[in-house]
């Protein structure tokens, strides 16, 4: 063998960059199990340790001296589904983008195409942009973008009498420099929050940004931290005292509004869009909470039936609280401060900008009322009212309603966080934290006019809308310092200087896509894959001594080591390994003995036509390369049309596929070449097998040709039988292809699925789908409750929701992890699905077809992997009831479904080559038996590598764990079909495309 220098340096550098970033994870480990023991236990102390030494070095390689942060850095970096965490998917509000480009403009047409254009995203998969001008053209075919973009702030840009093109690019332009701002400031906020290999990515073309944070355990914390857009504004302050008498003429408005209808509800449709309501009723308080609550006896429950709205008497006397709640709406639920005299309570005009109080659930009708057009006639024209940020109760469901002032010709705060040049958390004099600001000399020079011109009143300080304090100027501040005061907690206050340092979010962002993954399914989903691996591996390593001998040790070798480049490799990538990354690791070791197999049986093949020992194996080897490249070839195609559009866990999956195929393809073919070479030089015996297997599979003689009709009518039926499933039993599509939400919850105890679906379904408006998720103590909860909601928090409303009505049963649960898939998503991933099985199929036909020269192959193969492809579906289909697991098509289902067209094209283009092979040396033979001849030949590889991978595969399904036992099952089924087909089905649609041509030839068929 030549070379043999260049492949041991090659074999020695590979083990070396494997062994070096690797070392990392041992470090850590070692440094990590320290600090537990010198913490006792004590999780507090450990985390304070290892926080401690961050920044200290620990590790010296001669060259190189590393902290454990950077050693925790290079560690291997496992996925969410291996450690818990949280992934999340974010997607730029363009349409908020162009309304602010536009200023604000209400015209109908520009309104009409941003809905019609959120419409058609929320199902196509073009971007909004393009979706935007389609909406406007169809909508006002002869109308003039210019019109609506042709701002002041814009004029530099565009002007009145640029085309609709030129209008588009600059709005393309504006998105794309918005996305990217929204990345880096994103970035900066998750860099400072202090998690341990954060992962965020900028996907291009989809104004959408990928947020990876493993071992978080605060998703709400998360959530403000990525959804704020930090736009600090401070603003000048009306006193009550100026605005309370007003709401007379409210409440006056309000009850003539309410009289003219038998049902009292809020007039919106004079509703003023330019208000901003801060709140909604999802925002707020959940609902199952509101419904406790009265909404006759909530805030005014507190004031006795003799409440006036005069300070000093009662000028209508005594009123019940339905007949006050008919004459005074606003007072019935937004409640200003109370006063006492005589032992009564009455409503005060007390100084500062709150003018009342709310229940957090009334706060949108609030917001409703107060924005209608006769309201607003009767109040200041430059008010504007803002929400206090933080509740005033210990219940946090009541919050302060400010009354703001505009004093400004664009209606702009007079002074924003442009001019903030730090945020630092600070202690102040009453023992509390406050976010201390400082400011530019520009921010300065307005703070102290703004200061100045207000001493005695207010200056209420807002982010994002939300007013966190309004603090009294006692006196005109230089220096241009501020601070924001509030019951802030430790994380809050440290969340808050991290958004405001970072910068301001140029446009909203909203979550569409979500996962949670609980620490101790992480640590079960490790234990469960580890052993999957290990239990596949030792069986395998047995399996290869059994039947090869002491040429299965040199096949063992070469699988250890492939094993080792795999991890070294991942490492090195700093690719995640999630658990079907083990289960792509798990199934690497049974097909990367494929190479092997064939090496090794071609080698016994010419050791049976009487050759040596050394000319054996250099034939065998010669032999096999063309069918190894083949197989493996066409499984790397599938493996990288996989990666390219599977995202999350199945990417990784992938990415370990490919990682595979390459390192066994070396260590397979190469390293063990190398073995065998030297035992030969040093004159050792080496058998290819044992006194059991010497004769096992050998003159093996079937009429696969003539059996060829037979296996028509099997998988006819089986097709037949499965397509009529398909109608009328359909299939489970898994909430990555509908959307929803989904929750695994583990209790206590044993629960009933159908009583359970029924406790949930009237806080979610319909029955939520509750399955057995592994043993019966655990069930999958699925439900669409929410899933169209644009509130920022829907995800929270949900989960309080199960979490109540969960309590209620007495049964103490945990929620193991949660899932959101919004519709834009679902639909994006189902369409990716298709086009990945698609651009699969396609490539294999190409390969094929140029590999063998002929069409008949490629469309064999094809048709072959739509047989297998649509028997897997079949059978999804009629034992989706009946299996004892669940049976979803999701994700990883399309991953399995992948990984089976490769293997079932990896055996199909073996069966393939020995065929070629066969009819290029008998070219005189009946093209029949010349066919069945080179089947049988193969029928002893193809058995073996089945047999091999579907021992893994098999321990796969059984220890793997409930998340992947559908993608094993499939796994399973395809491997099993796979063998079949390669034998029964492509090679005798070979057969029917070509009999003709040799019939024609002259030459005999049978």
């Amino acid at each position: 063998m030549k070379n043999k220098g260049t492949i041991k340096f090659f074999a020695i550098a590979l083990a070396v960059v494997s062994i070096f970033h690797l070392s990392f994870t041992l470090k850590t480990y070692l440094i990590e199990k320290n600090a537990t023991n010198l913490a006792n236990g004590n999780k507090e102390v450990e985390l304070q340790y290892l926080d401690s030494i961050a920044n200290k070095e620990v590790y010296n390689i001669g060259v190189k001296k590393f902290t454990y942060s950077q050693c925790k850095e290079r560690e291997i970096n496992l996925g969410l589904d291996l450690q818990g965490g949280m992934h999340i998917t974010l997607e730029v509000a363009l349409d908020n983008l162009l309304m602010e480009l536009s200023g604000n403009n209400k015209d109908k047409t520009f309104v009409k195409a941003l809905t019609l254009a959120k419409e058609k995203q929320s199902n196509g998969q073009k971007d909004f942009i393009t979706y935007f001008e389609e909406s406007f053209n169809e909508i006002a075919p002869d109308g003039k973008l210019a019109s609506i973009f042709a701002t002041l702030e814009n004029k530099d840009e565009i002007d009145i009498n640029s085309p609709n093109e030129d209008v588009i690019s600059f709005i393309r332009n504006k998105s794309k420099s918005a996305l990217e701002s929204t990345f880096e400031v994103l970035r900066k906020r998750i860099d400072k929050f202090g998690v341990t290999q954060p992962n965020i990515q900028l996907l291009e073309g989809t104004g959408r940004i990928i947020v990876e944070l493993p071992g978080v355990d605060d998703p709400e914390r998360i959530r403000k931290l990525l959804k704020g857009t930090a736009r600090l504004e401070f603003w000048e302050t009306f006193e009550s005292k100026e605005i309370i008498p007003m709401f007379e003429g409210v409440n006056k408005i309000l009850a003539e509004k309410q009289a003219l209808s038998s049902k009292p509800k809020t007039d919106t449709s004079e509703v003023d869009t330019e208000e901003e309501t801060f709140f909604s009723e999802d925002e707020n308080v959940e609902k199952e909470d509101s419904a406790k609550v009265d909404k006759e006896s909530s805030l005014m429950a507190q004031v006795d039936d003799t409440s006036t709205v005069d300070s000093e008497e009662a000028p209508e006397g005594q009123l019940s609280q339905e007949k006050f709640g008919e004459k005074y709406p606003l007072y019935k639920i937004l409640y200003p401060s109370v006063t006492e005299k005589d032992g009564k309570q009455y409503f005060a005009q007390p100084t500062g900008p709150v003018v009342g109080r709310a229940l957090a659930y009334d706060t949108t009708k609030i917001n409703n009322y107060l924005s209608m057009k006769d309201v607003r006639n009767i109040l200041p024209p430059d008010i504007k009212f803002a929400w206090s940020a933080q509740a005033v109760d210990k219940d946090e469901t009541v919050y302060e309603l400010l009354a703001l002032k505009i004093t400004t010709l664009n209606k702009e705060a007079p002074l924003d966080g442009k001019v903030i040049t730090n945020a630092r958390v600070d202690i102040s004099p009453m023992g509390e934290r406050e976010i201390s600001l400082s400011m530019n000399s520009e921010g300065a020079k307005v703070w102290r006019r703004l200061t100045g011109d207000n001493i005695g009143k207010s200056i209420a300080i807002a982010l994002d809308g939300l007013v966190y304090s309004y603090p009294t100027v006692q006196s005109e501040i230089s220096g241009g310092n501020s601070s924001i005061s509030g019951s802030f907690s430790s994380n809050d206050a440290e969340d808050l200087a991290n958004i405001l340092n970072s910068g301001k979010l140029d446009v909203k962002v909203k979550i569409i896509e979500e996962a949670i993954v609980g620490p101790s399914l992480g640590q079960e989903s490790i234990n469960r894959g580890l052993m999957s691996l290990l239990a596949g591996l030792i069986l395998v390593l047995f399996f290869m001594v059994f039947y090869y001998n002491k040429s299965g040790f040199v096949s063992d070798f070469a699988l250890l080591i492939n094993l080792f480049f795999i991890i070294g490799v991942l490492a090195s990538l700093q690719a995640a390994l999630t658990l079907p990354g083990i289960a792509g690791i798990v199934l690497t070791i049974g097909m990367s003995v494929d190479a092997n197999v064939l090496i090794f049986e071609r080698i016994r093949e010419e050791l049976t036509a009487g050759k040596g020992m050394k000319l054996a194996i250099k034939d065998g080897y010669l032999k096999a390369y063309s069918s190894i490249i083949d197989a493996n070839l066409t499984t790397l195609l599938v493996a990288i049309i996989l990666s390219s559009f599977g995202t999350g866990p199945i990417h990784g999956f992938a990415i370990i596929l490919i990682i595979g195929i390459l390192t066994s393809l070396f260590s397979a073919i190469l390293i063990t070449r190398v073995v065998f070479e030297a035992q030969l030089t040093k004159e050792k015996a080496i058998r290819f097998y044992s006194s059991i297997t010497k004769n096992t599979l050998k003159n093996i003689n079937i009429n696969f040709v003539g059996l060829r009709k037979k296996a028509y009518i099997v998988s006819g039926s089986i097709i037949i039988i499965g397509v009529v499933s398909l109608f009328t039993q359909g299939l489970e599509y898994g909430v990555d292809f509908k959307g929803g939400y989904s929750y695994q919850v583990r209790f206590d105890e044993n629960v009933n699925t159908v009583e359970l679906a029924t406790l949930l379904e009237q806080p979610f408006q319909g029955q939520p789908e509750v399955k057995i998720f592994g043993p019966k103590n655990q069930v999958k909860i699925t439900t669409s409750f929410l899933i169209n909601s644009n509130e920022d928090n829907a995800s929270d409303s949900v989960l309080h929701i199960l979490q109540n009505n969960l309590q209620t049963i007495g049964n103490d649960f945990e929620i193991l992890s949660t899932q959101k898939i919004g519709p834009t998503i679902a639909d994006d991933i189902k369409v990716s699905a298709l086009w990945s099985v698609l651009f699969s199929l396609i490539g294999i036909f190409l390969y094929i077809f140029i590999r063998f020269k002929k069409w008949q192959y490629g469309i064999a193969a094809v048709f072959t992997l739509f047989h297998d492809v649509l028997i897997i579906f079949s059978l999804f289909s009629i034992f989706k009831d009946i299996m004892p697991f669940s049976l979803e098509i999701d994700q990883a289902f399309i991953a399995a479904l992948l990984t089976v067209i490769g293997y079932s094209i990896n055996d199909t283009v073996v069966v393939f080559d020995r065929i070629r092979e066969k009819l290029s040396m008998f070219k005189h033979k009946p093209f029949f038996g010349t066919v069945n001849t080179a089947l049988n030949e193969t029928v002893s590889r193809t058995l073996i590598t089945s047999l091999t991978t579907l021992i893994v595969v098999f321990v796969l399904f059984i220890f793997g764990g409930e998340i992947i036992r559908g993608f094993s099952f499939a796994l399973v089924i395809g491997i099993i079909v796979g063998t079949y087909s390669s034998l029964f089905v492509s090679t005798p649609i070979v057969v029917e495309f070509t009999k003709k041509e040799y019939l024609e030839s002259g030459k005999m068929v049978k």
